[in-house]
């Protein structure tokens, strides 16, 4: 099976074991120009960090640190 990135996943090569909600600059990193979640395949993210960065993006949404549409 080929693999469409050979990125290293950015949490896992900087040891970060918890994606804290509020460090809303390291998640808007992650997200679209239109505020959407960016696919794993494009951020180059491990699955396990993914699940926990949308978490942390949609917690951060709903404490009002993020919005949900562009401006």
């Amino acid at each position: 099976m080929p693999t469409y990135s050979n990125r290293q996943c950015h949490f896992c090569k900087s040891n970060i074991r918890y994606i804290d909600y509020k460090n809303t600059k390291l998640l808007e990193n992650f997200l679209t120009r239109y505020t959407k979640i960016v696919p794993k395949y494009y951020s180059g993210t491990c699955l396990k960090h993914q699940k926990k960065l949308a978490k942390a993006i949609k917690n951060a949404r709903f404490m009002g640190l993020i919005p949900y549409t562009p401006k």
